[in-house]
């Protein structure tokens, strides 16, 4: 058994509290063998005025957007869609998938992120790239149908279910995947109902965007006289394992259905920000009992992929949705870094003791933002950033030792996606 000790720093432990403590890891099992006093491994990892803590979990992204990070700001949701965005995907090819996915990856491991969900195409791509990060992943091939003939749109569905049968437990079980319908409006009626049952025989969970903007609840209430969860309810689609992005329309009784489906939802704030797409009622989700996740959506959108930045986000307009400022707590909110997003999403991680998987980050204590150390949990939740992540461990594997990343060579993928990204504006602009 090779081990590993990560030693003389404070530990986040799942209860909230702060200890010192070391951590002992099983790096062949990528497991947390034990939290304690004076833990030696056959190799250590220097966590001293530090606090280590669950690796952080991005609940939803489209991880190769980094190629159109800035490309187009400043703009609601349909016309960025449909007048940037998708016209620009339409020129990437599988090798610029692959090119903005690692760019994403380094990103998130810098940021001690460790574990992600993922909605895409070229999937294929980002398996690779997630494969070599080693980073901890669920993905899945994203299907629109409305801008497809029949034909098209069966072989979008057919993608994604093979996808997902094909491709879960890759990467050393690292891998989970999911079908993924983008979304409730851009997916037929007549595919969900012949395709979710497909999913569901194949024992995969389905992940799709839910109530983003009032133009995506507007059409489905005018339509089928019903709120899209109750839709969503009536094709299966809440169950669960399945998790929904944003959420920010949602009703009282969407809530409840999503709190008695046991259906996760991934709360996206900076995105919702950004595209003036509204303030989810975060903190009457979780007085309801909603497993609520956290993630950075798409850089394009965002425009970075730094979870301590969504966190931080997360907390403040929570507040001010609530018109509370007790709402959407510290302790809360490193919750929804770490375990809540894992169990949202479905995936083992996220939780720092014995038996669960060795996911963590180290976050460096001694630089003035955060100074002093009244509460370290409140420095997390206010005042950490991705730039304080010291070392970043996945599946018991050091990604990013000392800020230097270890499987992926940072200045070759900045070279590489910067040359991809402008080739891609240049096609896309023609």
């Amino acid at each position: 058994m090779a081990t590993l000790s990560i030693t003389g720093g404070q530990v986040l432990l799942p209860d909230g509290t702060v200890t010192r403590a070391d951590v002992l890891i099983d790096q062949e099992g990528g497991e947390i063998l034990e939290v304690g006093p004076n833990l030696a491994g056959e190799e250590t990892l220097d966590a001293s005025g530090g606090l280590v803590t669950p690796g952080f979990v991005n609940g939803h992204s489209h991880v190769a957007m980094t190629l159109l990070r800035g490309y187009a700001d400043d703009k609601p949701l349909e016309s960025w869609l449909q007048e940037d965005i998708w016209p620009a995907e339409g020129e990437l090819t599988a090798e610029d998938v692959r090119v903005g996915a690692e760019l994403g990856l380094l990103e998130m491991i810098k940021g001690g992120t460790t574990a992600f969900a993922d909605m895409y195409f070229e999937m294929p791509e980002i398996v690779d790239a997630v494969d070599r990060a080693g980073l901890r992943a669920r993905l899945g091939h994203g299907v629109v149908t409305v801008v497809k003939d029949d034909a098209g749109a069966r072989e979008d569905l057919e993608t994604s279910l093979e996808f997902a049968r094909e491709y879960d437990s890759a990467a050393d079980g690292r891998i989970s995947t999911a079908f993924m319908p983008h979304s409730l409006t851009t997916v037929g009626r007549e595919y969900l109902e012949e395709f979710v049952p497909k999913a569901r025989e194949a024992g995969v969970p389905i992940h799709y965007h839910a109530n983003e903007t009032v133009d995506e609840v507007t059409p489905i209430v005018e339509d089928r006289g019903v709120r899209p969860l109750a839709y969503a309810a009536e094709l299966g689609m809440l169950e669960p394992e399945d998790f929904v992005a944003h959420g920010v329309h949602v009703d009282e009784s969407e809530i409840g259905l999503l709190a008695e489906a046991g259906t996760g939802v991934v709360h996206c704030p900076a995105s919702n920000m950004k595209l003036a797409s509204g303030m989810a009622p975060v903190q009457r989700m979780l007085e309801a009992g909603v497993a609520v996740g956290l993630g950075t959506d798409g850089a394009a959108s965002n425009n970075d992929l730094s979870m301590l930045d969504e966190a931080r986000d997360a907390a403040m307009i929570g507040k001010l949705a609530a018109e509370d400022a007790s709402a959407v707590p510290a302790e809360r909110i490193a919750e929804l870094l770490t375990h809540s997003t894992a169990d949202a999403i479905g995936l083992e991680s996220g939780r720092l003791e014995e038996g669960a998987p060795a996911d963590l980050a180290v976050i460096d204590l001694e630089e003035p933002h955060l100074t002093p150390a009244h509460d370290l949990v409140s420095q997390l939740a206010y005042a950490a950033a991705a730039s304080d992540v010291r070392h970043t461990i996945c599946d018991g594997q050091v990604l990013m030792r000392d800020r230097e990343v270890l499987t992926l060579e940072e200045d070759a993928v900045l070279e590489r996606a910067s040359e991809a990204a402008e080739s891609l504006v240049a096609r896309a602009e023609e």
